[in-house]
Parts: structure tokens; sequence; C-alpha cells
């Protein structure tokens, strides 16, 4: 058995923990939103804040990292965009949905992932490729919202208000500030912000367990086909490409793979339910890809990481 499946066990375990619970109504329908607002909203940016305040670039490749993870991304939304408006052959809220399908990631699994695979390096380097991620997938995500979701020609204040008042936008931004001016966190702030993120992997792979609508496919096989495609084909193929220009190799290179093979985020169901996407895609496309990263991410593993 692979290292990486080794590494996938206990990730899968605590999701079909969320999706059993869910089932048997062990937790109060409502609960599992509140659960996933928790995580998008505080835990998870408790745990960007942290560690990348704590963090120094300095001794790291992440500039090209960073080349590799815009590159890669503006690619395959190049591609998708491309796409649609050849074919326009589905609406531009389902469009939007395929987009994030096609160009979100999971940050809880891909921090478990490279924690479990690489140990306490890989979860600095990937919090340093999560935080590059986060910010280009946000502004490419909202940028199409803007020109294809409902809220479209309302004027750039819609893309504004998403932009500023993003959670994990705003927690890179201070973590990054942090790191750039030197500031160390007062150990008692540091202490509250590792263990409220500490929290934040386990929950958000709960709740992406409980997220987990398997009857929610039918009928979205090929907005499904086109995202996963893109999501566990062309990215993967594209990063190794651009890791083998740039030289990249050791943990920084099985990071980058980690992340850009990952299945798409249930934030994107979020963001979809805010800006007038089409929700039930977006939901059949983050089932699909989750049960499908779990046979796809060691193939692509062991093809690219060994």
């Amino acid at each position: 058995m692979s290292d990486i499946t080794l590494a996938l066990m206990p990730i899968l375990a605590i999701i079909l923990l969320g999706f059993s619970l869910k089932q048997i109504k062990f937790i109060q329908e409502n609960a599992w939103s509140s659960l996933e607002k928790l995580t998008y909203y505080i835990l998870f940016p408790a745990l960007l804040i942290r560690v990348l305040g704590n963090q120094t670039l300095t001794g790291t490749p992440w500039k090209s990292m960073l080349v590799v993870v815009i590159a890669t991304l503006m690619i395959a939304a190049t591609i998708l965009i491309s796409w649609h408006r050849i074919s326009n052959s589905v609406s531009g809220a389902t469009f939007t949905s395929i987009f994030q399908g096609g160009i979100r990631f999971n940050a809880y699994i891909t921090l478990a992932v490279a924690q479990a695979f690489f140990g306490q390096e890989g979860l600095l380097l990937s919090t340093v490729t999560c935080g590059f991620m986060i910010v280009v997938i946000n502004f490419l995500c909202i940028s199409v919202f803007s020109v294809w979701g409902e809220s479209a020609g309302n004027g750039i204040k819609p893309f504004i208000k998403e932009i500023i008042r993003n959670p994990l936008l705003i927690s890179c931004g201070v973590g990054w500030f942090l790191s750039a001016g030197n500031i160390e966190l007062f150990g008692v702030i540091d202490n509250i912000l590792e263990i409220i993120g500490r929290a934040a992997l386990p929950f958000g792979l709960l709740a992406v367990g409980a997220a987990l609508n398997l009857r929610a496919i039918h009928g979205h096989i090929k907005a499904i086909i086109i995202s996963s495609t893109i999501q566990f084909g062309l990215k993967p193929l594209t990063a190794a490409c651009l890791i083998s220009f740039t030289g990249l190799t050791g943990t920084a290179a099985g990071v980058l793979f980690i992340a850009l093979m990952t299945p798409t985020a249930p934030s994107g169901y979020i963001l979809a339910k805010q800006l007038g996407g089409d929700t039930e895609t977006i939901s059949s496309i983050i089932t699909f890809q989750i049960v499908l990263a779990f046979f796809l991410m060691p193939l692509i593993a062991m093809l690219t990481i060994g």
C-alpha cells in the first residue's frame, strides 16, 4: 500500500464519520451548516493567521511555487472560459459551478495529506501554497460570478464587496503582514490561535463528509465530467510540466502536486448560494470529486510524487 494511500486513510475515515453522523442524524440537521460556517469563518482563518504569521519565506522556494500556482490556475481558468464561450451549452449559473469545480481545491484535505505525507515541513509549505491559491482562486471565482452569476450586470460593487469580506483572503493578508513585518504573535494570542486552528482540519473534514449527497450526482454528469477532467487531469499535468521547468524538487514539489490534485472545496457551495450560482450542480460536483479523489489521488501521487 502506497504512502499516499496510508496518508489518506485517516482523512477518509474522518470524512466517512461525518457522512455517517449525518445519515443517522446524530447531530441536528441545521448544526452541520453551522459547523461549516464556524470552520470557514473562524477555525480555518485562525490556522492560516498563525501558521503564515509565524513562518518565514526565507530559505523556501516560494517564488517558483508561486509561479507554478498562478500559471496552473490561469491555464485551467482560460480553458474553462474558452470552452464556455465556444460551446455556450450551459447556463451562466451552471458554468460558475463548473468553473468552481475545476478551479477550487480542498484546503482541509491538502493540509491534512501534506502533513501526513511530509510531516511539519509539509504542513508549513502547504500553508504557503494554500495562501497563494486561496487569493488567486477567490479572485478568479468572484470575477466569474460577476460576469455569469445572477448578480452579473450589477457593476463592480458586488465584486469588491465579496473580495473585501472573504474570511480566507483576510486571514492570508493578516498572516502575510505579520510575517513580512517580523511581528511576533503575543504569547497568549498565539496559544489561542493554535488551539482554535488545531480544530480546523478535523472539523473541516467532518463538514466535508456531512456535505456528501450521493443522490445529487444524478442529472449533472456533464458538469461533473468537465470539472473533474480539469481538476484531476489538466491541473496535475500542467503542474508536472511547470514543476519540471522551475526545477522544484522534494517537499515543495510534492506539496504543489497534492494541492493541485485535491477535489474542489465545499466553500464553493457557500459562494454559489451568496452570488447566484447553480447550487445543485456545485453540490453534485463536490460530492463526486471527493469520492473520486480517494481513487485518483493515490494513482496521481504514485506517478508524480513517487
